[in-house]
């Protein structure tokens, strides 16, 4: 028995102890013996009826309690009233149990409700990391940089190239504003303004979405280099949200964010640049003999040279004009050959010196005809190298000509070819000097590209500017060689290349 069931018999015998007490002085007309009689029946009976209806309500409030705890517990197995204690109970205790199991139900829908929904919201936010996981492995396999920023211009998503090109911490950066981040103000800029230009055209279209693209070339400075030059896509995404007036009114258009893709077309623009450089070059170099011939051809054919030595020398012309054509294309086209690496080499073990010799035999006429002394500066080692004799045969041709074209005449030019070996790196390098005019300090580093020339030269003797790009081609390219120039104005120059020595050496 429990200590509630104690207090209720206790307060019961207490009740009938109270109305016995109050019969007995009240009704004066019995005698003591009645009235203490007619007491204790009183109270006895007054403490019965008290102490089942207290146990009644007891056992009742008991199954309640026991029902309600049920209903809290986590297995969801609710103990419920039996049809006899139903029927047993009192009217209202009875409705007070099904208000607490109605409410209880009510809360347990809800509940319910809520665990599904947090269920389906940790579902999704697994896919949304998944998804996210996969668009970050997808980003960073793009060699491009790549950001997206949101309605905020917040940055929510980018990939390692943005991260290096930017200069910014990513996990760092994640839902900060772009001006924080990005210190190209331009740049911010453009991506504003497509955020702003993205909701106007979303607004003026028929169904109130749609994509803005813009496509701007913007320059960027760059670490150890010049500026460099992007190719930068903005793309504003829009998508819709309901206008206050409901779901039938117009919809208003909504920036969702903003893709910036920066592609690095420094390179293309210098390659299209040199295309166009080539083309410009090539077809002024072919336009200038072609222009010769054509007006000599002219001159005889209209009569002009009524003489036979006048015709001798037109013939000259033209014959020379057309050996400076078929030089041209040949540069080009052995050119074109050694940078497209479809050239044929034919290797083979080569004497320097005696190679040497055979391009002076034959450049020493035109020599001779400026009177320039060409020296073949002798040597007691017997050199040889793994090499295609005719391509180096031709890049001694180039060198030594040059050195002649741009030597003064008149008997105190001078002109050195010289053979020496670097035991050191293992090679063998053979020198070009002349006493000529010199090449200024700021042309040295752009000698030995395509068509360059430097301007005070172009007085003194014509050229296309493609025999040093040759010579860099076939000792550079095809024999994994080395050319390099110094000079002095006014005082000479000395072309040097260098060649790895044949694994026998002499």
């Amino acid at each position: 028995m429990s200590i509630g069931r104690y207090l209720s018999i206790g307060a019961g015998v207490v009740t009938a102890l109270l109305v016995g007490a109050l019969l007995f002085y009240i009704d004066t007309r019995e005698s003591v013996l009645t009235r203490v009689l007619a007491a204790c029946v009183i109270g006895s009976a007054v403490s019965a009826l008290h102490w089942f209806v207290m146990g009644s309500f007891a056992a009742e409030l008991r199954h309640i309690t026991e029902y309600a705890e049920s209903l809290g517990r986590s297995d969801n197995t609710p103990t419920d009233i039996s049809s006899s204690r139903r029927r047993q109970a009192r009217r209202g205790m009875h409705d007070l149990a099904d208000a607490i199991s109605r409410s209880v139900g009510t809360l347990r829908q809800r509940v319910d409700s809520l665990v599904a929904n947090r269920r389906e919201l940790e579902v999704q936010l697994r896919i949304s990391d998944a998804e996210r996981q996969h668009a970050e492995a997808i980003l960073n396999a793009i060699s491009d940089a790549v950001i997206v920023t949101d309605a905020f211009n917040e940055l929510a998503l980018a990939n390692e190239s943005a991260e290096r090109l930017l200069r910014f911490d990513l996990e760092q950066s994640i839902r900060k504003p772009v001006d924080d981040i990005i210190t190209d103000q331009l740049l911010v800029k453009l991506i504003k303004d497509t955020r702003e230009g993205a909701c106007g055209f979303s607004s003026q279209s028929s169904n109130g979405s749609g994509q803005l693209r813009r496509h701007v070339e913007h320059r960027m400075p760059a670490p150890r280099r010049d500026a460099a030059v992007f190719d930068v896509t903005l793309a504003g995404i829009t998508g819709q949200k309901d206008s206050p007036a409901g779901p039938t009114a117009h919809q208003a258009a909504e920036t969702a964010g903003v893709v910036t893709i920066l592609r690095d077309v420094t390179r293309e623009k210098e390659i299209s640049e040199m295309k166009s450089n080539f083309v410009s070059s090539v077809s002024h170099e072919l336009r200038t003999p072609l222009s010769s011939i054509k007006a000599y051809v002219e001159m005889l054919i209209d009569g002009e040279a009524p003489d036979e030595e006048t015709q001798h020398e037109f013939y000259n012309i033209i014959q020379s004009e057309t050996n400076r054509l078929q030089r041209l294309i040949d540069n080009i086209l052995n050119i074109s050959r050694i940078e497209s690496g479809v050239v044929k080499t034919q290797r083979e073990h080569i004497s320097l010196p005696e190679l040497i010799r055979e391009a002076i035999d034959v450049m020493l006429p035109q020599a001779r005809a400026k009177q320039i002394e060409l020296v073949d500066v002798p040597t007691p080692v017997f050199f040889q190298v793994f090499a295609d004799k005719d391509m180096i045969y031709q890049a001694l041709l180039n060198l030594i000509g040059n050195a002649i074209k741009y030597t003064p005449g008149g008997g105190d030019g001078r002109v050195c070819v010289s053979v020496s070996v670097d035991e050191h790196d293992n090679t063998v390098n053979v020198s070009v000097s002349d006493n000529g005019v010199g090449i200024p300090k700021d042309d040295l580093p752009n000698l030995f590209d395509k068509f360059y020339r430097v301007n005070d030269h172009k007085k003194i003797a014509k050229g296309t500017g493609l025999g040093l790009n040759l010579v860099k081609q076939i000792v550079e390219t095809v024999h994994d060689g080395k050319v390099f120039a110094t000079s002095q104005p006014d005082t000479g120059s000395t072309f040097t290349f260098s060649l790895p020595m044949a694994e026998n050496g002499y």
